[in-house]
């Protein structure tokens, strides 16, 4: 189970339904059909620069943000937590990147779904692998590699 909150920002339904394909694919290649329920808060630059200050003590807004649940082993299905993106963010660095803005929403709602689900960069092998698993995920959505330096080139 999905739960989409806008927040803030000029989110469309399009926004809403690549979310769920995009963080639904994440999940199912980990996990399966095993039941799980996850929030997806919508949000500006404003509101999620106030969270990456309170929460990782970083000025300034930043795409996505990912809040693990607590672990409740009695669940009937598994609590993944929270990711929150900024859609203010997201548009600047698709333009910037060459990307479409749903492109660059979907592989972020992997990356925080990933990161959920126990996956980090906070070395390079880490990094890698992660960025191995996007890969995966978004070339089962059609979604060209984000990370193809030939592409990304001038």
């Amino acid at each position: 189970m999905i739960d989409i909150l806008r927040e803030a920002g000029d989110w469309s339904a399009t926004d809403e339904e690549c979310v769920r394909q995009a963080a639904a694919q994440a999940y199912g290649t980990l996990r399966g059909r095993a039941p799980a329920e996850l929030s997806v808060v919508l949000t500006d630059d404003a509101q999620i620069a106030d969270l990456n200050k309170a929460w990782r003590g970083r000025s300034g807004p930043t795409n996505v943000l990912s809040f693990p649940a607590a672990e409740m082993p009695a669940a009937e299905a598994a609590l993944l937590g929270d990711v929150v993106l900024a859609r203010d963010t997201i548009v600047r660095e698709a333009e910037a990147q060459g990307k479409s803005f749903v492109d660059h929403l979907a592989h972020l709602i992997i990356h925080g779904v990933l990161h959920l689900l126990g996956h980090d960069h906070e070395d390079e092998a880490e990094a890698e692998a992660m960025e191995a698993l996007e890969r995966r995920i978004l070339e089962d959505l059609g979604i060209a590699d984000p990370y193809d330096a030939d592409r990304l080139a001038p």
